[in-house]
């Protein structure tokens, strides 16, 4: 059984599904594993253009799978420690694929399965989808980035509340607060995302993947910085085919074509 499935579409849109419904997708050794290389290769994939990550079943993901820890003998701190850097960095690499990525937040998002969603250029989920990051009523101190990712998207009054109370957000409130990008009803949710996807897929490649870059961290540090990343990134785009042909494009009264230069 594969635990993650990858639907290469053919207008460049890539979908990776959580595929563990029988334990809420929770972040298995294997699924992991998978991940890992579906990663690796999208890093090398030049036919991709977006990048949707969603659940298979009622869940989105239920975090990682924690049964190790009941059965683990005196395992140390360091090894500990090793281990779930190892985890966190091989499901946030997410972050680092040059294309945007979309999550779709179809159910339950809980502990590090809602954080890896937030490390995702855009989050679109379920009204009706539960978000929680329940790590203290765990005994747990939050990981996966938990105390990053959450103050940069939702701002720090809300991170608190969850992380420290453990507090379940429904998706169309997490729209409200900015947890998530947009929420839609659960039945339209992926229909949804792959529209936006697809036209998202649709835009000229150089010119997404440098406007990635310039909001990475949530932007430029101050006006002056984005200014001299604008006059040199703009000038790039101005030298493409893509340029040419999204003038053309528009002068046409026609949908472009973009290429990859």
């Amino acid at each position: 059984m594969n635990e993650l499935l990858v639907d290469r579409r053919d207008d460049g849109v890539v979908v990776l599904t959580l595929n563990r419904p029988d334990r809420r997708n929770a972040m298995t050794d294997g699924m992991t594993e998978e991940w890992r290389r579906a990663v690796d290769g999208l890093k090398r994939d030049g036919d991709a253009r977006c990048v949707v990550v969603t659940g298979a079943g009622s869940a989105f993901c239920s975090g990682g799978d924690l049964s190790w820890l009941a059965e683990r003998g005196a395992e140390n701190v360091p090894a500990l420690r090793d281990r779930m850097l190892g985890f966190y960095r091989t499901w946030l690499s997410i972050a680092e694929l040059e294309v945007p990525t979309i999550a779709a937040i179809n159910g339950a998002a809980v502990g590090a399965g809602l954080c890896f969603a937030l490390a995702c250029d855009l989050v679109y989920a379920a009204e009706d989808a539960k978000l929680l990051v329940p790590f203290t009523s765990l005994g747990l101190h939050p990981g996966m980035a938990a105390t990053y990712l959450l103050p940069r998207v939702a701002g720090v009054g809300v991170a608190r509340e969850m992380l420290l109370t453990g507090r379940t957000v429904l998706g169309a409130e997490a729209a409200v607060t900015g947890l998530v990008t947009r929420a839609f009803p659960r039945e339209s949710l992926l229909a949804e995302v792959l529209g936006i996807a697809s036209a998202t897929a649709a835009n000229a490649p150089v010119a997404t993947r440098l406007t990635k870059v310039a909001l990475a961290g949530g932007g430029h540090a101050d006006l002056d910085a984005a200014l001299r990343w604008e006059s040199l990134a703009q000038p790039v785009t101005m030298a493409t085919g893509d340029l040419r042909e999204g003038l053309a494009a528009q002068r046409e009264r026609r949908s472009p074509r973009f290429g990859n230069s």
